[in-house]
C-alpha cells in the first residue's frame, strides 16, 4: 500500500506540467498581500537528486526537465518554471512541490505538508527542519487532514492533491476528499494531478472531476499527452491537471505554453494537448 515513491518519477514530463501550473498559481496568490495556506496532501520527501538513488533508477527526468535544458523560445510560464527549479544551475537537484512552495511563499504564508510513506515522511521533516513555525510536516493521510484544515483561518488556500493512484481506491478517495473539501471551503484553489492511463478508473476520473467542479466557481482542465499507448496498454501516456477556482490568468498562460511543451516533451506523433474549463 505504501510502495509508491515520488522519487521514481522526479522531473519527468508530468512534473514539468504540474509544476509549471503550480508556480503560476502561487505567483498569482502572491499578488495580494493577504496571507494564504499551501496544503500538499502527498508531499514526498521535498527534493530529489536526479543522478543518484531512486530518481536515477529509471531516469524519468530524461522525459521531462532534461528535454528543456538548453531550449530557446520558452513561453513565459515555462521560463518562470525553469528559473524557480534552478535549471540555470543544472537540473541535478530537482525540487518537489513542497520545496517549490517554500521558495515562492512569503513569511506570512503557511505550509501544511503531509506524507504517509514513513521513509519519505522522515526525509520531508528533515528537509524542512529549521524552516520555522510556518511549515508543519505530518506523517499522516493528507486526504483525512483536509477535514481538519479547511477552511483555513486565512480564507485563502492553494491545495495540491497528487496521490499515488496505485490502488483503485485512490480514485474514490480523491473524489470523496474533494467533495468534502469543497463543501467546507468552496472558494479554495485546488490543483489535482492525475496520470493518463488505460485503466478504467483513470478514464472515468475526468468526468468525475467535472461533476465535482459544480461546487466550485470555475475550473480549468489541462491534459498533456506525450505518446501513444503501448501495445500492451500499460504505462502512462501523459498526465492531466484539473484546477478548481483557478486564477483567471491561468488558462491564457497554459494556452500559450502547451504547444511548446508538446513540441519539447512529445515522444511521438501522437503527442498533443487538450484544454477546457469554465469561467463565469
Amino acid at each position: 500500500m505504501l510502495s509508491y515513491r515520488h522519487a521514481y518519477h522526479a522531473g519527468n514530463h508530468a512534473d514539468v506540467l504540474k509544476h509549471v501550473m503550480l508556480i503560476q498559481v502561487l505567483d498569482h496568490f502572491n499578488r495580494k498581500p493577504a496571507p494564504y495556506w499551501y496544503i500538499d496532501t502527498h508531499a514526498g520527501p521535498g527534493c530529489y537528486a536526479l543522478d543518484s538513488g531512486l530518481a536515477a533508477r529509471h531516469s524519468e527526468s530524461a522525459s521531462g526537465i532534461e528535454r528543456l535544458d538548453g531550449a530557446t523560445g520558452m513561453p513565459p510560464a515555462v521560463a518562470r518554471y525553469a528559473s524557480v527549479v534552478g535549471m540555470d544551475e543544472g537540473p541535478r537537484i530537482y525540487p518537489g512541490s513542497p520545496e517549490i512552495a517554500q521558495r515562492l511563499t512569503r513569511r506570512e504564508d503557511a505550509l501544511r505538508l503531509f506524507e504517509r510513506h514513513p521513509t519519505d515522511a522522515r526525509a520531508l521533516a528533515a528537509h524542512f527542519d529549521g524552516a520555522g513555525r510556518r511549515v508543519k510536516v505530518s506523517a499522516s493521510d493528507g486526504f483525512a487532514a483536509l477535514k481538519a484544515l479547511l477552511p483555513p483561518p486565512t480564507r485563502r488556500a492553494v491545495v495540491l492533491i497528487d496521490p499515488p493512484y496505485e490502488l483503485k481506491q485512490d480514485y474514490a478517495m480523491l473524489i470523496d476528499a474533494l467533495d468534502g473539501a469543497l463543501k467546507r471551503f468552496a472558494t479554495g484553489c485546488y490543483l489535482v494531478w492525475y496520470p493518463l492511463l488505460a485503466r478504467p478508473e483513470s478514464q472515468r476520473l475526468p468526468r468525475q472531476l467535472v461533476h465535482a467542479a459544480s461546487a466550485a466557481q470555475s475550473w480549468l482542465h489541462v491534459r498533456l499527452h506525450v505518446s501513444a499507448p503501448a501495445a500492451d496498454g500499460l504505462g502512462m501516456t501523459g498526465s492531466g491537471m484539473f484546477v478548481f477556482n483557478p486564477p483567471w490568468t491561468l488558462r491564457a498562460s497554459m494556452q500559450a505554453s502547451l504547444p511548446w511543451l508538446v513540441e519539447r516533451l512529445g515522444q511521438d506523433t501522437h503527442a498533443h494537448f487538450e484544454i477546457d474549463g469554465h469561467q463565469p
